[in-house]
């Protein structure tokens, strides 16, 4: 049987967040958690070791395959900052092409630092994120 790895854990975000060895990427991580909270309206909470995850869904594949996940959420990895969003949007692609310096990959945005991008398309991002998901995985 499967084992999901990014599973929500009691670990604590400001421990994590204090960890990160990069002061500008600390000093990010807490302003993204700021954004978040607000934005959200949900409590941080560590998923698996290194994501910072706000709210959750339960989803099911056609596959069989299920699980829960954040609704959104960060990680401010050595390289970059990884944001989640969901992948199925329709507004993203529009969305992302005011947000600023960032890359992408399927469900990832990633950028360098958030003074590179537009916090106020970042929590449009967030919200079109939440409502895309709750309009897909409706709770039971």
């Amino acid at each position: 049987m499967y084992e999901l790895k990014t599973k929500e854990t009691d670990n604590s975000v400001i421990e994590f967040i204090e960890a990160v060895d990069n002061l500008k990427k600390r000093e990010d991580a807490y302003k993204l958690l700021d954004i978040f909270t607000e934005t959200t309206g949900y409590e941080a909470k560590m998923w698996g070791p290194s994501i910072i995850g706000f709210g959750s869904y339960h989803y099911k594949y056609e596959s069989g395959h299920e699980g829960d996940a954040p609704l959104v959420g960060y990680s401010p990895r050595k390289a970059k900052i990884s944001l989640y969003f969901a992948p199925g949007e329709t507004k993203r692609e529009q969305l992302l092409q005011s947000f600023g310096k960032h890359t992408t990959g399927k469900a990832c945005v990633y950028i360098n630092k958030l003074a590179d991008v537009d916090i106020n398309v970042l929590k449009e991002l967030i919200i079109e994120s939440i409502k895309f998901l709750r309009e897909s995985y409706p709770k039971k």
